[in-house]
């Protein structure tokens, strides 16, 4: 048992060096936090380059079939036409812009969605907080797309489940909302020994520790399934290496 511990404790070690290495990988401030979100925000781009080019072509079927009815649309009809192209993609590609989520909608859906949610939603925060939160808050967002990973396939009435929705859709936002309402010369004053700022940090750095507990706990299974098959291979085929240095050997 002691060894299994050891084992978990050298991988959570191990995850949490390599989330550390992409983070200082240039993960660029204002940008994703996670996947999810910037899955989200590609897939809300996809829709508005669709809506705009439908547009598009129905602006020029419609002006073809006024060419063809009235013989031709002239050096004005042209004029007009690419002013009208330029007007119906401008605002189509502009508008609608991607909402942020309202912090009660965060926890609803599946796991992957409060994922994809929280996720933009934090972003949205980002300005607001100070700079070691919000590189937290990058740490945090490489997290929970590893989260997302290890619950895909999980039974949603799971009791982890239930935590991780509890943690990433209700706790994490509600700590940040807690700070952003605090006004901001307020932020530095000190209360029970400790400005806003430090205890938004200290609470974001228990919460990456809660997120790194839950997602060992969803993989404990898989672990010591993989302990258990190294175990058997080792015990099975441990000497299968020496086997060609003894035939090799001096006969």
């Amino acid at each position: 048992m002691a060894g299994d511990a050891a084992d978990h404790s050298q991988i959570m070690r191990a995850a949490s060096a390599s989330l550390a290495f992409q983070q200082q990988g240039g993960r660029r401030s204002g940008g994703s936090i996670g996947k999810r979100s910037a899955e989200l925000k590609r897939q809300h781009v996809m829709r508005k380059l669709i809506r705009a080019g439908l547009a598009i072509g129905v602006i020029l079927f419609a002006v073809s079939v006024t060419g063809t009815v009235i013989g031709g649309i002239g050096l004005g009809g042209f004029v007009l036409t690419l002013l009208a192209l330029a007007i119906v993609a401008g605002l189509l590609l502009t508008y609608p812009r991607l909402k942020v989520p309202d912090l009660g909608a965060l926890n609803r859906g599946d796991v992957r969605a409060t994922v994809g949610r929280t996720q933009l939603w934090l972003e949205a925060q980002r300005p607001a907080l100070p700079p070691p939160a919000s590189r937290q808050l990058d740490a945090i967002g490489l997290r929970l797309d590893a989260l997302g990973v290890q619950l895909e396939g999980i039974d949603p009435a799971e009791p982890a489940v239930g935590d991780v929705r509890r943690l990433i859709g209700e706790h994490l936002p509600g700590m940040v909302a807690s700070y952003t309402r605090i006004p901001a010369h307020l932020r530095g004053e000190q209360r029970g020994g400790k400005t806003a700022d430090q205890t938004l940090n200290e609470g974001l750095s228990r919460i990456t520790g809660e997120i790194d507990a839950l997602s060992l706990r969803l993989a404990e299974g898989d672990l010591d399934s993989l302990a258990t098959e190294a175990r058997y291979l080792d015990y099975r085929y441990g000497n299968a290496l020496d086997a060609p240095e003894k035939l090799s050997g001096p006969v």
